[in-house]
């Protein structure tokens, strides 16, 4: 993996190259709209099948009579090399050097990464070397991924010195040096693997038991791929959540180590030692942790994931399966209607589809084929349906009202549960959305009263946004298990449109909720024109939006900023929202719809095929549960 003096390419160098190419080769796969529809092509994210083509790397030690450029050139391929402990790299280093570097503090992902050093005059017995490049993102200590801002530079410098005793005499070494690793695109995502843990979301204390009980929250982290990835796992979430998730998360791992490795028998049963003193007695704590350890292990098992997990303490333990892990699996709060699409007709009526047909009209009032304006109807406008599919919360079209109208044969419309004073309907309510718990979020646009709104049973409150710097909330998205939020934010310095991903934290009493919206980060900072922004998975967001001066796309984006996909999907100038959803059959591509030219289309496996909707009645509006 690294480059001679006499320039030649080591043969591992070479296998890299070649791992580069078959991945960009497999990155082109695409699928295609029906004739006429104006979406042209849709790049599916890289499944496991792209792990059979990373490469493993060998470190080289350095040469005798290496100059500090080509010295640092192995350094930096020896460190990002498949070694454990870093030996080979630190050989590169003098004795001293060795002992202060902590390769752990952190990765920084570079393109278009360049060395440059100085002439060295006859005698030279010190001189440095920089590293720069454009900085993509990086990793911090706790392994989380951060997306740099739109053109970031990285620049460091190396101080090398000659050795004047022990075997090492005359030969250059690095004796000063940044913590951390350096890496171009390529070899970091050769060496690295983007995984999960899972913590235990935060219960609200305004609500009463019974809707407090705590699923797994997925905190996206990148581990080194093929250094014994299951212990890198579990001792990563025994560390404790990133710094951004930390505030809406708990975890059963509060300074408990994990002791030893993690073995995976032929039967698929992972074995876990802690250093709990004892778990008599602490039947709970011990079930908490299994169902942490069982799915954060479980994430890296890929096809053949675990099916029971053996953790054991100083004495006593505990077993959890499948079943049992279930119960507080993420994304256990999306619903089990979360594939069912539902739309909204130009008369306001509403219907359901199971994917394959028609769809039939959604029981209750909404169901009903009322003329618009008809007294006590709703009108065509926005909603969203409820997680458990058993209300729906619709806006009319005039953006002024909310209502909440139940599913049931003998449900009624009743009166609005909230109005906004917004002049223009382009300024009212909008972009409903309910989390696992039935709580429903929604952001009121009125000039003279910007907010974000939580409204519970018949009551509404206004959330702080902290962190908006001036710009003001479109529109959001909140995840099932409610912790986090998507929101598409506007700048009226230049009428950007962007989207940041927040958290959602709870106090207050029953009588007087309180909730708030804080930790605002860029999720895809190059978006400047975002359109609509939908859940995808626990993790993944759908984005519709496009950069200045290129076509709108749809991006799979993780939660930590990350690309989901090696390429963004091509969305079409015409598409107008998009709707995805946390639930999942199967490894399929996420369901997804979305509008173009006036026609809704769904992505079913690989294809976009056309919804068929009664034809005398266009539909206006669409949506998954959520």
């Amino acid at each position: 993996m690294r480059r001679t003096r006499s320039r030649r390419t080591d043969p591992r160098r070479a296998a890299a190259l070649v791992w580069g190419t078959l991945l960009a080769f497999l990155a082109t796969g695409c699928i295609g709209m029906p004739e006429g529809g104006p979406p042209s092509r849709v790049e599916i994210p890289q499944g496991a099948g792209a792990e059979n083509l990373q490469v493993r790397v060998y470190p080289v030690a350095p040469y005798k009579g290496e100059s500090p450029v080509d010295l640092l050139t192995g350094f930096l391929d020896a460190a990002n090399a498949d070694e454990a402990n870093y030996g080979t790299a630190k050989k590169y280093l003098t004795a001293a050097a060795g002992t202060k570097w902590d390769p752990e503090a952190g990765v920084s992902v570079l393109d278009n990464l360049d060395k440059a050093g100085s002439p060295l005059p006859e005698g030279s017995t010190i001189t440095q070397v920089s590293v720069t490049g454009d900085l993509v993102g990086g990793l911090d200590a706790k392994h989380s991924y951060r997306a740099a801002a739109d053109g970031a530079r990285f620049q460091e410098s190396f101080t090398f010195v000659k050795e004047t005793e022990g075997a090492n005499k005359g030969e250059w070494r690095i004796d000063r040096l940044p913590d951390g690793l350096i890496a171009n695109q390529t070899t970091f995502k050769n060496g690295y693997r983007a995984v999960h843990r899972y913590f235990f979301g935060l219960t609200d204390p305004s609500v009463d038991r019974a809707r407090t009980a705590s699923v797994l929250v997925p905190d996206p982290i990148y581990l080194r791929r093929r250094i014994d990835p299951l212990t890198a796992a579990a001792k990563a979430l025994a560390a404790g959540p990133s710094t951004w998730l930390a505030p809406a998360v708990y975890s059963a791992f509060d300074g408990v180590r994990i002791v030893g490795p993690v073995t995976v028998s032929d039967s698929k049963t992972a074995t876990v030692r802690v250093d709990v003193p004892d778990f008599a007695g602490r039947s709970d704590l011990c079930q908490q942790m299994a169902g942490q350890l069982y799915h954060t292990l479980a994430d890296q098992q890929g096809k053949a994931p675990i099916q029971r997990l053996d953790l054991s303490g100083v004495k006593g333990g505990c077993t959890i399966g499948a079943d049992a892990a279930a119960r507080v699996a993420p994304g256990s709060l999306a619903g089990s209607f979360g594939a069912y699409q539902y739309y909204q007709l130009e008369t306001g009526q509403m219907m359901v589809s199971s994917g394959d047909d028609q769809g039939h009209p959604l029981a209750g009032p909404l169901g009903q084929a009322a003329p618009v304006g008809q007294t006590g109807g709703t009108g065509p406008g926005t909603f969203a349906v409820r997680r458990d599919a058993g209300a729906v919360a619709v806006i009319g079209a005039d953006g002024k009202s909310l209502q909440v109208v139940g599913t049931g044969d003998n449900d009624k419309i009743g009166t609005p549960v909230l109005t906004s004073r917004a002049p223009q309907p382009d300024q009212g309510l909008t972009s409903p959305s309910w989390d696992g718990r039935g709580d429903l979020w929604l952001v009121d646009r009125d000039p003279a009263s910007r907010r974000v709104v939580m409204v519970r049973g018949a009551a509404s409150y206004t959330v702080d946004v902290h962190g908006l710097n001036g710009r003001t909330v479109q529109a959001l998205r909140v995840s099932s298990d409610g912790t986090r939020v998507a929101l598409v934010l506007s700048n009226p310095k230049d009428n950007a449109r962007t989207v940041e991903l927040g958290l959602l934290t709870h106090r207050g009493t029953p009588t007087a909720p309180l909730a708030e919206i804080s930790g605002l980060r860029p999720i895809a900072p190059l978006l400047t024109e975002v359109t609509a922004v939908s859940w995808a998975d626990t993790d993944q967001l759908l984005v519709l939006g496009r950069e200045k001066e290129k076509l709108q796309q749809l991006h799979y984006l993780g939660t930590d900023g990350s690309q989901s996909s090696d390429s963004p999907l091509q969305g079409g100038e015409s598409m107008t929202s998009v709707s995805a959803t946390e639930s999942r059959v199967g490894d399929t591509v996420p369901p997804v719809l979305a509008v173009s030219d006036h026609h809704i289309y769904r992505l079913q496996g690989t294809q976009w095929r056309e919804v068929s909707v009664p034809q005398q009645h266009p539909a206006l509006s669409f949506s998954y549960p959520g």
